[in-house]
């Protein structure tokens, strides 16, 4: 298993990382210890959860429980200084948690203390935001997305006021480094500028969906990443499963996200099922596993970190990893680009 700098952290992070948010849900505990023992087993070192979690859907019943499977996880084996351990802190407009509050510089330690009391340990390697205050165009929104709305001296005031609060968390020895999720290049920046004015965390890394069919981070992010080493954690590179191909004709296989969520969140259509087709062709024609084909694309991007993969049956997590010993050939790459000049952005 390749591993990568997380950031300027000095921490080294597996380039597949371990997903967990169906856990609770869509698997039992059992299920989600069965996931980590197998990933650690196969070199990953990286996992990722949110207090948000588990989903989908997302319902108040189960906020939380994701992360008290990896605190039985840890507890239970011993393994804490195994794993590099990432979470989330929910941003605004979900009801249940803290009242649809968003970041605040209480309200942050206020959510790191509930994530280390679920989890069962003292730290949190990385804490992520999972959403800005301000709005997000990520989640499809971009169709609509209205930059223009904004207020940019509450925005700074607002990423400063959170800032203070994971600086907080970080002096309390609760967190060792800081994320952001579903953020924008001028999100980023400002993050960044704002961290080295006044002494406070450093960004370390990005969670943004990034996949064949969504590729939004290979402009103005990529740029960010390269030059901020604030790399991408993809999160989603299977596209909720459908590049995989099992959705393709209309299906909703029986335990399968889109038999629980139609529309995918947003992703499901004309255009990504034609899309897809596309690539489909491309892993046949290359004999590939069309799961594994989309995975080892994201390890060749030059800004990513991890590949936040996901799975609910334990077949599919040994496809995920698999990926790591994939070589795409410039035939595929070549194949691949071909592709996406037909189909630039079908969702």
């Amino acid at each position: 298993m390749k591993m990568n700098p997380l950031g300027r952290t000095g921490m080294m992070v597996s380039e597949i990382c371990l997903g967990t948010m169906t856990w609770g849900e869509q698997n039992t505990e059992a299920e989600g210890h069965e996931q980590m023992d197998y990933a650690l087993d196969q070199g990953v070192n990286f996992v990722d959860t949110a207090e948000m979690y588990s989903t989908v859907p997302i319902r108040a019943e189960t906020q939380g429980r994701t992360e008290e499977i990896i605190g039985t996880w840890i507890a239970a084996s011993g393994r804490r200084e195994d794993i590099i351990l990432a979470t989330k802190m929910t941003g605004n407009g979900i009801s249940w948690v803290r009242d649809g509050q968003g970041y605040t510089r209480s309200s942050v330690m206020e959510a790191v203390d509930g994530s280390l009391k679920r989890l069962k340990t003292d730290h949190i390697d990385l804490y992520q935001l999972h959403w800005p205050n301000r709005g997000s165009y990520h989640f499809r929104k971009h169709w609509a997305f209205d930059a223009s709305q904004q207020d940019k001296s509450k925005a700074a005031d607002d990423i400063h006021e959170t800032l203070l609060g994971l600086d907080d968390a970080v002096k309390a020895g609760k967190i060792r480094a800081i994320g952001l999720s579903n953020e924008s290049a001028w999100g980023t920046m400002q993050f960044v500028h704002l961290a080295e004015q006044h002494n406070l965390p450093r960004v370390a890394s990005i969670q943004n969906e990034y996949n064949l069919i969504c590729r939004m981070f290979d402009t103005d992010l990529a740029e960010v990443a390269h030059h901020e080493d604030v790399g991408l954690l993809a999160f989603s590179p299977l596209a909720a499963g459908i590049l995989s191909g099992k959705y393709q004709g209309g299906a909703a296989p029986d335990g399968s996200r889109r038999s629980v969520q139609n529309d995918l969140g947003g992703r499901w259509g004309p255009a990504t099922e034609a899309a897809t087709a596309a690539y489909l062709e491309v892993a046949a024609k290359h004999d590939l596993d069309p799961s594994q084909m989309a995975i080892a694309f994201c390890l060749t991007r030059p800004f990513m970190t991890s590949a936040i993969i996901g799975a609910t049956r334990m077949d599919q997590l040994t496809t995920c990893i698999g990926a790591k010993d994939i070589a795409l050939s410039d035939a595929v790459m070549e194949d691949i680009a071909t592709v996406r000049r037909a189909h630039p952005m079908p969702m």
